[in-house]
């Protein structure tokens, strides 16, 4: 089987929504479901028909610094865009999976432009009463949806610069809040934050045994 990696989208999923008569197709993805720390950040982005983005790719392709420059093109140059959050203790409160849904409905609720059409990637979004189209890989065979990847991707990552300056002592601005052996050796140090997800292991053990960290 052909790697998808690499690969930037040819516009297959959005040419096929137009010809079905659609006019005003939202890509969604979302960036920060795995990690320990920090918020889960949706994107919704609707792309002009007329304009390209040259490199444009799954997020998790692109060097940081052709994500910052994909990121400026598609905020100034796209149809529409709108991010969505939910922090830690969302996701403690209902889980990852919910709380992933709930930033992209906000995501989608905060575009300007009403889309006809939702790309996602890999998911459907319950109680969201549009047609919707879940695309296993998407954010590597959609425009919108890589479109969407990149923003959400941008965004989370300087939301956890943020949190890195108000938590220098996890150092989130070099793992963004993943179980990297650092981060691990830091929390082990410090405990966790209000940053951290107390639902995930071994997070989840720790605080059972020692109070939050607040500075």
């Amino acid at each position: 089987m052909t790697s998808l990696a690499g690969v930037e989208p040819d516009g297959f999923f959005e040419t096929e929504a137009y010809t079905r008569g659609f006019r005003c197709i939202a890509g969604i993805d979302e960036a920060g479901r795995g990690p320990l720390a920090g918020p889960v950040v949706a994107a919704a982005v609707i792309l002009s028909r007329q304009k390209a983005f040259p490199g444009l790719k799954d997020s998790k392709c692109l060097s940081p610094a052709k994500r910052e420059q994909l990121f400026v093109q598609i905020s100034h140059s796209a149809r529409d865009v709108s991010v969505g959050y939910a922090d830690a203790a969302e996701i403690d409160a209902i889980g990852i999976l919910p709380a992933t849904h709930n930033a992209m409905r906000r995501a989608v609720c905060g575009l300007t432009f009403k889309p006809d059409c939702l790309l996602i990637d890999a998911v459907t979004l319950p109680d969201v009463h549009m047609v919707q189209r879940a695309i296993v890989k998407g954010d590597s065979l959609s425009r919108s949806i890589a479109a969407a990847s990149v923003v959400a991707k941008v965004t989370r990552d300087r939301v956890m610069g943020e949190l890195h300056d108000r938590y220098p002592q996890y150092n989130f601005r070099a793992h963004k809040g993943y179980g990297t052996a650092e981060h691990l050796r830091l929390l082990d140090r410090f405990g966790p934050c209000d940053a951290h997800r107390k639902c995930f292991r071994p997070i989840a053990d720790m605080t059972s045994q020692r109070p939050a960290s607040t500075t």
